[in-house]
């Protein structure tokens, strides 16, 4: 098989629509209002490329998708509308079936803890994370590039908090070489450190940091895994979400070779809530969500959007979408109008019905529907029935969750976070030393002063000593200098001096006259 199987016609409705698994990988779309079956879709289409050998990754936002491990049951009727919707778009081999499934957790409860390093994430993608402001940014590229060239990983917050303390103290000599350092701005980045250290994001930065290559693993009857990231906790934290998952998209983007266009994707990645990502986001990161988009696709990832509406992505990324899977959209408002017109306008039309009205009528678990045909053409829109799921719809219970979990592949690698040395400890030894040196210079100026006042002290003692009982004479210290000895000393200093020559040849000139 080359194909997945979206979804089928039923009376009304058009031909069966098909994913070409070539073209997998020139992304896609998944738009709807809430509740009207984007989660149902996203999970028919991690079905159809685990099926296929795809390994895919996913954000669970409701915790719906967990379901995924189990297979679908039909007791006491509650399948019954799915085995009625396979019969309708005459899905003949419609059975039962539970994929291989590991479960990640950015705080480590509900699957494999997911790390990074503060490092790999880099200054750009943490300043995004921190909302950090121009100014901000600059210090905090600022103290990468010193980290860099002293050789201090940066691997944790600890790491970075300890970086920033030291370029605070050592503004004045910074400032001279990458330009201004103030204070308030580095206790501004202090201050959203400790905000997100608050809202648990000091647990995605550590070691052992995510290895790519372990969201890649097939299970031995050749299905790609389906890697579901838990992120019903997480979304407490949208900015954390979204700056983690394009960090993923930007590591997978500059790791992966080229593979220009292969018989089917190599990883297929699912950005749920997309809309997070772009909220408020300054036209950098945009860009570089572009590049991504845009390039990614030559390496063999395809990645799909999943949102409410197809005004959340940036319309250079919406030209990008290959693959569309149009829920319905609700037009309650002029907004919610313009909104409806510029998705319908997005699509091949299809003489048989008008696009819009298609879109604002389609009931839950239907949808308006375009993938890519032969020569990567946009295939034309048509109403189509969404296939059912052959996993379990919902989620997973806690006890079948943590047997995935013990039985995974990935069981015990990433679960015991480590502490080597890095930034944190290096200018703590740093810091150590320069005491030790500090106190050491101490002690050796109090032990030279207290050997100068004893020195001092003896020779005293011994000149007066000596004046009484030898007849060698002994050099007075200017401390013992008579008033007249003081007096000549004084005199015959002044007699280098021009005003000193002039008294003495006055002198010498009144002598000579009065004989």
């Amino acid at each position: 098989m080359d194909r997945i199987f979206v979804g089928g016609g039923g009376a009304g409705y058009g031909v069966p629509q098909e994913m070409l698994l070539r073209y997998g990988n020139r992304h896609g779309l998944i738009a709807g209002a809430t509740g009207t079956g984007k989660t149902v879709t996203l999970q028919i289409l991690a079905e159809g490329f685990s099926a296929m050998g795809v390994p895919v990754f996913l954000s669970d936002v409701k915790g719906d998708l967990s379901g995924l491990a189990a297979a679908g049951s039909a007791i006491a009727g509650t399948h019954a509308p799915f085995t009625e919707r396979a019969e309708t778009i005459k899905l003949s081999d419609y059975t039962y079936s539970a994929f291989p499934v590991t479960f990640w957790d950015l705080y480590g409860a509900q699957g494999h803890p997911v790390r990074t390093t503060v490092e790999e994430m880099g200054p750009l993608l943490l300043s995004r994370l921190l909302e950090l402001s121009e100014v901000q940014e600059g210090i905090l590229n600022i103290a990468f590039r010193v980290a860099d060239e002293q050789g201090w990983p940066l691997l944790d917050l600890k790491d970075l908090q300890s970086l920033l303390v030291w370029v605070g103290e050592e503004r004045k000599a910074l400032s001279l070489r990458y330009g201004n350092i103030s204070t308030a701005s580095v206790g501004a980045i202090q201050r959203r450190l400790l905000v997100l250290e608050a809202e648990g994001g000091e647990k995605l930065f550590g070691e052992p940091a995510l290895e790519l290559g372990d969201l890649f693993l097939t299970d031995a009857m050749g299905r790609g895994r389906v890697n579901i990231l838990a992120a019903d906790k997480l979304m407490a934290a949208p900015r954390l979400y979204a700056t983690f998952l394009l960090w993923l998209l930007s590591e997978l983007f500059e790791t992966l070779p080229e593979v220009g266009d292969p018989d089917k994707p190599k990883l297929v990645f699912f950005f749920d809530e997309a809309h997070l990502l772009f909220d408020d986001a300054p036209r950098a990161l945009v860009d570089k969500v572009e590049q991504v988009a845009r390039l990614i696709r030559s390496k063999g990832v395809g990645v799909f959007f999943v949102t409410q509406n197809p005004a959340d992505v940036p319309e250079d990324i919406l030209g990008q979408l290959g693959n569309r899977v149009q829920h319905a959209l609700r037009a309650f408002t002029a907004k919610d109008r313009r909104a409806l017109k510029q998705a319908a306008e997005t699509y091949r039309d299809n003489p048989d019905f008008e696009i819009e009205t298609a879109i604002r009528e389609v009931g839950t678990g239907e949808a308006v529907t375009s993938f890519l045909v032969k020569k990567g053409m946009p295939g034309m829109a048509e109403r189509t029935l969404i296939r059912p799921p052959s996993s379990q719809l919902g989620p997973l219970d806690t006890a079948a969750r943590a047997q995935v979990i013990a039985t995974s592949p990935l069981a015990g690698k990433y679960d015991t976070a480590l502490d080597r040395e890095s930034a944190f400890e290096m200018l703590k030894a740093r810091t150590a030393a320069a005491a030790a040196e500090a106190e050491a210079a101490e002690a050796a100026e109090e032990t030279a002063s207290v050997a100068e006042r004893e020195y001092q002290s003896g020779r005293r003692y011994s000149g007066s000593r000596v004046g009484r009982s030898t007849s060698k004479p002994v050099r007075r210290t200017s401390r013992t200098d008579s008033v007249a000895e003081a007096f000549a000393k004084s005199f015959a200093r002044q007699l280098g001096t021009k005003s000193g020559q002039a008294v003495v040849r006055g002198v010498l000139g009144g002598l000579f006259k009065g004989r």
